[in-house]
């Protein structure tokens, strides 16, 4: 029902539609003119006879609350993935959007937030930033507290895969020694880990006999920042048993026997910063990281190349594809060939001498044959 009133303050003429939601409540808005209120009238009325129709004082929820609702609900995520998802909220979202009532937050809203991202971020980050903004706004589609999510048709800016730093023996080398100490953990990363599995690994998972070691926890940053042991990125990261040379193992037993470590702590962790503490990873990749990197020749090197250079190599020395995505802790071995495996150059060289030798026309058969 359209009513139509006069407002007591200034003495205008506001138009109030009146309706009742599907449990029989009444709510209304006011207008500034009748044709207004008659058309929200009939789009209300629309909506609810395709059953598209949502409480609209639903949608006046804060975006900041609604934040807070959908980080509640993620239970299934890594404390590590919902930390980074509410840092890029508390610093990228809430402080342009997080007053806006959900309900209010047009496409063009969304695009303009996206659009001065890109003018300071990396185009993967933009990417990674536009994500969670819109699972945020995909929630509260969900939950019905709007018909649509603003997030449709945003123009993001062009991503173009990073091509990791295959490193070879000689490398891994220098890069070990220029780490110092805890060099060993260039070659467990070779070894196909991760860093967070890496900094987790204790004494009680190390088996000296069978020089082998089990993944089954890592390090990895929580809310704030701090770090925590956690579970494996994936069910596939538990790895029992992983086998090690005996090179690398020996490596481990000297880490112990410098600081006084072992069987007798078998929780004690293997890799510590120079006080004792755990790693932290800020802080490690800091001190120790950047410029070891930078002394071994590799100044753009992630930690993580290594474990492109583990799968790598694994299928340059024609590994079984299973065993390379076991060793590697993938759920999939289509994430082993199409991400963690790269052409490199001396393989490249391989391939094109087989096929030479395969194509190779009669008529220089011959002449390579009197050659030799």
């Amino acid at each position: 029902m359209i009513e139509a009133r006069t407002r007591k303050r200034d003495g205008r003429r506001i138009y109030e539609v009146r309706i009742r939601d599907a449990t029989g409540r009444e709510y209304s808005r006011t207008f500034e003119t009748k044709k207004e209120a008659e058309a929200f009238q009939a789009a209300e009325r629309t909506s609810r006879n395709r059953g598209t129709w949502v409480d609209p004082r639903l949608a006046s929820v804060p975006l900041s609350k609604l934040a807070e609702q959908w980080l509640a609900a993620n239970t299934a995520k890594r404390p590590g993935s919902l930390a980074r998802d509410r840092s890029i909220l508390d610093n990228h979202v809430l402080p342009t959007l997080g007053a806006k009532p959900v309900g209010s937050v047009t496409r063009a809203d969304v695009q303009r937030l996206v659009t001065g991202w890109t003018t300071s971020h990396a185009p993967a980050s933009t990417t990674r930033m536009y994500a969670v903004l819109r699972a945020l706004f995909n929630f509260a589609e969900d939950s019905e507290l709007i018909p649509r999510s603003p997030c449709r048709r945003i123009r993001l800016p062009q991503t173009t895969p990073r091509t990791a730093e295959i490193l070879d023996a000689d490398g891994l080398a220098r890069l070990a020694d220029a780490v110092g100490a805890n060099g060993a953990m260039v070659y467990l990363g070779a070894f196909g880990l991760r860093w967070g599995e890496v900094a987790g690994l204790r004494v009680d998972r190390l088996d000296f006999l069978r020089q082998t070691i089990t993944i089954d926890s890592q390090r990895t940053r929580g809310l704030h920042g701090e770090m925590i042991d956690a579970d494996p990125k994936t069910k596939a990261g538990r790895r029992s048993s992983l086998a090690l040379p005996d090179w690398l193992m020996a490596m481990l037993a000297e880490i112990l026997a410098s600081r006084g470590v072992t069987a007798s702590t078998p929780d004690a962790l293997v890799f510590v910063s120079p006080d004792g503490a755990p790693l932290h990873y800020s802080n490690w990749r800091r001190r120790v990281w950047l410029p070891a990197r930078a002394a071994a020749g590799f100044p753009e090197l992630n930690f993580h190349d290594l474990k492109h250079t583990a799968g790598t190599a694994l299928l340059d020395e024609g590994i079984n594809i299973k065993v390379a995505q076991a060793r590697l802790g993938h759920a999939n071995p289509r994430t082993t060939l199409a991400v963690y495996a790269q052409a490199t150059a001396e393989a490249d060289r391989e391939a094109a001498n087989r096929l030479g030798e395969r194509f190779r026309p009669k008529a220089t058969r011959s002449s390579r044959s009197s050659n030799r």
